[in-house]
Formats: C-alpha cells, sequence, structure tokens
C-alpha cells in the first residue's frame, strides 16, 4: 500500500457504509468479496449523484473490465466505513477508479484498491465514448501523486 492510496486526503468523493452482519466471515472480520461491494457501492453512486448517469435508462452502461483490492487492516461488523473515491486515469471510453475503505473519521485506509469501468453502448455492448456531462465529473474527481 503506498502512503497515497492510503491517506484519505487523497480522495474528492465520501459515501458512508455501514456494514452488515452479513458481511463478516466466519474468521470474525469483513470478507473480501464485501469490499468489492463497497467499492461498487462508492464508484456508482459518485456516478449516478455527480455524473447524472441514469442508470437504468442511459444510452451506456459502464462495465467493469478490472478491479483490485490491498488490505492492511482488518474490520469488523458493526462498523461505519467512509468509502472513498477518486479518478486515477480517464480515457476516452474507460475510467480507472482509486478506491479507499476507511473506518469512519480514520484517515488511514484499512483497504485501497482500483476498479475500471468501460463504458459501453447498452443496446449494443460496443465501446462508447463517455458522454460530456459525466467526462466533466469524471475529470473534476482527478487526483494524481504529486499533483
Amino acid at each position: 500500500m503506498t502512503e497515497f492510496d492510503s491517506q484519505r486526503a487523497n480522495y474528492v468523493y465520501f459515501n458512508r457504509i455501514n456494514t452488515r452482519w452479513m458481511d463478516n466471515d466466519i474468521y470474525g472480520h469483513v470478507n473480501n468479496v464485501a469490499y468489492y461491494s463497497y467499492f461498487d457501492t462508492v464508484a456508482n453512486n459518485f456516478l449516478i449523484e455527480k455524473g447524472g448517469l441514469a442508470i437504468h435508462s442511459a444510452d451506456i452502461v459502464g462495465f467493469v473490465v478490472s478491479s483490485n483490492c490491498n488490505y492492511s487492516s482488518p474490520i469488523t461488523h458493526p462498523a461505519q466505513l467512509d468509502a472513498a473515491f477518486r479518478v486515477n486515469r480517464l480515457g476516452n471510453s474507460s475510467v480507472q477508479y482509486g478506491i479507499g475503505i476507511f473506518r469512519a473519521g480514520e484517515d488511514e485506509a484499512a483497504a485501497h484498491g482500483t476498479f475500471t469501468h468501460v463504458f459501453v453502448d447498452r443496446r449494443t455492448d460496443q465501446t462508447a465514448s463517455i458522454p460530456d456531462p459525466l467526462r466533466t465529473a469524471l475529470a473534476g474527481a482527478l487526483v494524481q501523486p504529486g499533483a
């Protein structure tokens, strides 16, 4: 985990998420699959809230083509989390998000990773350019080390 990825200050959009009983695994901590659900939640909430994406009717949809997660400390239920979001890279039809999962109020991520969407035409499943309103929102969330 890099210091850049693990620090709350390097993210621009946040969602509060409460863990659920079912998030815990037999070892007594939030299971790795739950983190990917948190990633999906914060990324799509950003697209809806800030980018104006109409998830049920837009001409484009985002397909996840890559994701990863690095864990630094376990989380157990019950807990309030802050899912943090930024854009790492923005292309013509794809975007890589940086996502951090923080215990509420903490500055050091318990986990962080990336999540990449490729946007496609809803009807044809062919790659499509990111529409201008969504591109503007994504560009506003672009954060890079040293910038």
